[in-house]
């Protein structure tokens, strides 16, 4: 095995991931989705507001408009999963030009389990030590004659391209991997998830570091709206119509009323009047005295105009 880049990420027993190359990242795609204007904004927190909005609507050309490029090395099998995703473009290290590496993945003992019961693509369940024992010898075994027989026929001058079909999927290979960010969000969103593989999952969570780097307000985003962020289908709407009476989605609404006022108060500070004006014109239904006692609480805190409104809106629509 080769000593790792400098600056790679280990994953893995023998693998690692690094970034190559880049272009672009939170002010490429302010830049993007502003392009009619002919600049970006002024302010980091516009820049923000506008990525947030760009991920909570789900629009994906503007973050397209970022680039990266990883070079990976990672098993066989690992790599399988990882080429599903074929927006990317790749460079695999070749194994018809090239002879093979003595370098197999050989899994941690904690990582070995039982194929679970529930989920088909997934594993569960506490293995008896020498069952772990037998599994790893397993592995070592089938790499060590594997690699003995694969170079003895390479030594014999049989073709490269038919030698490496007697390797196993756990012999490790490299690429190089290049992508946009719209889609490598996308892959680590299914990647990263708890039902991913732990083998492809290790390598998407060493790649969310680097992503995170580039473009920390994109990330940021993903994390809040798509990673721990929820969307209900009409099915699930029905049964909130259902269970929650008119007066419990009223009182949400006004609370989302108040949040709304005190974050337009906090960005612009009003009169007392102007601040009721404020509230019943954002669609307020409380009298003005009832107004004043839930806003000297000192309770309401502020957030996302935007976004709150949009959430007014859905509880609207419910």
């Amino acid at each position: 095995m080769k000593e790792l880049p400098n600056d790679a990420i280990p994953c893995l027993d023998k693998g690692f991931i690094r970034l190559v190359d880049s272009m672009g990242g939170d002010e490429a795609i302010v830049q993007a989705a502003r392009v009619s204007y002919g600049k970006g904004t002024t302010k980091t927190s516009q820049d923000r507001g506008l990525i947030r909005y760009l991920m909570r609507h789900r629009h994906t050309t503007p973050f397209e408009m970022v680039e990266l490029k990883f070079h990976c090395k990672m098993p066989i099998f690992v790599a399988r999963q990882w080429v599903r995703h074929r927006t990317a473009n790749i460079n695999e290290y070749s194994l018809r030009y090239s002879e093979a590496r003595d370098d197999f993945y050989i899994p941690d003992p904690d990582q070995i389990q039982y194929q679970s019961v529930l989920n088909k693509q997934g594993r569960s369940g506490e293995i008896p030590p020498e069952l772990k024992s037998r599994v790893i010898q397993a592995f070592e075994k089938i790499s060590r004659e594997s690699f003995e027989l694969y170079s003895e026929l390479n030594a014999a001058g049989i073709a490269r391209e038919l030698a490496r079909a007697i390797l196993p999927v756990n012999i490790y290979t490299e690429w190089y991997w290049k992508n946009d960010l719209h889609n490598i969000l996308h892959f680590l969103h299914l990647r990263m998830d708890s039902h991913a593989q732990y083998e492809i999952r290790v390598y998407a969570e060493a790649m969310a570091t680097i992503v995170k780097r580039i473009a920390p307000m994109a990330y940021e985003a993903f994390q809040d709206y798509r990673v721990k962020g929820l969307r209900f289908s009409k099915i699930e709407q029905d049964i909130f119509r259902q269970k929650l009476s008119p007066e419990m989605v009223a009182d949400l609404r006004e609370d989302v009323i108040y949040r709304i006022v005190a974050s337009l108060h906090t960005v612009k500070p009003r009169s007392e009047d102007e601040l009721f004006a404020l509230y019943q014109k954002n669609g307020g239904a409380d009298e003005q005295t009832e107004f004043f006692l839930k806003w000297n609480s000192g309770e309401l805190e502020p957030g996302n105009i935007r976004e709150l409104r949009e959430f007014r809106d859905k509880l609207d629509r419910l």
